[in-house]
């Protein structure tokens, strides 16, 4: 019996990376297989509940939707369910790192495949940023209840409002930029150790969200739900808009594919598991938000530890102070994490130059992206108010939810003999209700994101013509997985041509 077809053919920026030679995985690359179910839900989870919960439901409800927040996470988690489903049966199919810019190379094309993983790099390095910034909101609340202030140099961005005002005397947000470079150390210390300490914060986490969703359930006034939608349906819909990058994470941790025991069988899970888990967990604890404190008195920086302390549970609303500062570093990791193995991937397929891929000798782990990632998110962090480095986050993960969603329908009907661990349900609506969820969302984001996303579109096509296009692993006649060792597949035969051969081993 012939070996089935290829889809790594075509030519010059639309080459595609054959999916035979991607998808058997392995380790000869330098990552180590070490994370089981448990621990890859955790890092979703760990990824998906953070700045949501403790930063995002506040601002949205108090200045943008109201008590329609709720509203807002549901058709969030409508369009990212969609998208899940299509990550699943991509992560069981490809086990391997960079989760949508792999995906879109190997099913899209090559400039495809660029253009999304170069603005993932932005994207989830803006999100590790806006989220340090959140946490640190929450550390400056925690030294309020402690009666102890920093100097003011030290707490916020230039541009960063205090009581509705901008103060002048704000330099860096020290606390934000310490936090950033942490997770990049313990994400260096190797796959494993960090899973752990990932894996612990996450159940702290979930274990914190859940005291707040009882605690908070007995003083709850249905009063506050009155104008539900006091900024009109478009202020949930906008909200959604916003809280959008709040619900997936799931994306973030498929990037880890490679660093799974068994990616195949674990990976949709774990994404799907995740997903379900803290949309649960957000519905759960935006209803109870919203009853306890009437929209507009909702701190939009703190909001759980202030409506606690408003009900007279000031005591509670340390607790949850500490929580949330411990437990948003989750994010951090989960998104650092992502933004690392995107930059690997690139790197290992000769899009970026191979120094930044370069994985430890003894960790196992890209230090050298890492670090670079860190200490970006660090400067974004200690520099922009949350307000504009929120700006840089959202567009680029919605398009790649396009981008996703699009290449799982091309290939079920060109590939539909390739063996899959997970098939997307309801095909090709699901997908389809991925795509149109995503661009509408991307509809209601303000036009400051759209210029900065233009820019960085411009800068990166400039790279990609400049530079990867003539050195990827595809145009020097390589499988476009060749691991970290050379430009050549394991039998030195060109990305259109070579996957025959290696498709005879696939089960």
């Amino acid at each position: 019996m012939s070996a089935p077809r290829s889809l790594g053919s075509g030519s010059g920026v639309f080459r595609r990376k054959p999916i035979e030679t991607i998808e058997s995985g392995g380790e000869g690359d330098g990552l180590q297989r070490t994370l089981g179910l448990r621990q890859l839900t955790a890092i979703g989870v760990g990824g998906i509940i953070g700045a949501g919960i403790f930063s995002l439901a506040g601002a949205v409800a108090n200045q943008t939707a109201g008590p329609a927040v709720l509203i807002s996470f549901l058709i969030a988690g409508v369009a990212s369910a969609a998208a899940a489903f299509s990550y699943a049966e991509f992560a069981g199919l490809i086990p391997r790192a960079g989760s949508a810019y792999t995906y879109g190379y190997a099913v899209l094309g090559e400039i495809v495949g660029w253009f999304i993983g170069w603005d993932l790099l932005l994207e989830y390095t803006a999100i590790v940023a806006v989220v340090a910034i959140g946490i640190s909101g929450y550390f400056n609340d925690l030294l309020g209840f402690l009666h102890v202030s920093l100097p003011a140099w030290m707490s916020g961005a230039p541009g960063t409002e205090a009581d509705g005002v901008a103060h002048g005397s704000y330099v860096v947000n020290l606390f934000a930029v310490v936090l950033c470079l942490l997770i990049a150390f313990i994400l260096n210390q190797g796959m494993k150790n960090a899973a752990r300490f990932e894996t612990l914060l996450v159940y702290l986490k979930v274990g914190l969200v859940v005291l707040v969703i009882v605690v908070g359930a007995f003083h709850i006034k249905t009063g506050n739900y009155s104008n539900f939608f006091p900024f009109g349906i478009s202020g949930a819909f906008t909200g959604a808009a916003t809280v959008f990058f709040a619900v997936f994470g799931y994306d973030a941790m498929s990037t880890a594919a490679e660093e799974s025991k068994d990616s195949q069988k674990h990976m949709p899970k774990a994404i799907l598991y995740s997903l379900a888990i803290s949309m649960v967990l957000y519905v759960l604890a935006c209803l109870v938000l919203t009853g306890m404190v009437k929209y507009t008195d909702i701190d939009p920086e703190a909001a759980f530890s202030s409506a606690f302390a408003k009900v007279g549970l000031g005591w509670l609303g340390a607790v949850i102070a500490v929580g949330a500062i411990i437990g948003i570093l989750t994010v951090l990791f989960t998104f650092l994490l992502g933004a690392t193995r995107v930059g690997y991937s690139m790197s290992r397929d000769g899009l970026l130059p191979k120094w930044f891929g370069k994985t430890h000798p003894v960790k196992k782990v890209p230090s050298r992206t890492t670090w670079i990632l860190g200490i970006a998110s660090a400067i974004i962090a200690g520099f922009l108010p949350i307000g504009e480095a929120a700006e840089l986050t959202n567009i680029g993960i919605l398009l790649a939810f396009v981008v996703v969603c699009i290449a799982v329908i091309v290939l079920r009907y060109k590939r539909p003999d390739l063996p899959r661990t997970f098939k997307t349900p309801g095909m090709p609506v699901v997908p389809i209700i991925g795509v149109v969820f995503s661009i509408w969302l991307i509809t209601f984001l303000k036009p400051e994101t759209w210029l900065r996303f233009a820019i960085w579109f411009v800068i990166g096509m400039g790279v990609y013509f400049g530079y990867s296009r003539r050195h990827s692993v595809l145009a020097r006649g390589g499988s476009g997985d060749s691991g970290g060792s050379g430009p050549a597949g394991p039998s030195g035969s060109s990305g259109d041509s070579g996957a025959g051969g290696v498709a005879s081993t696939s089960d």
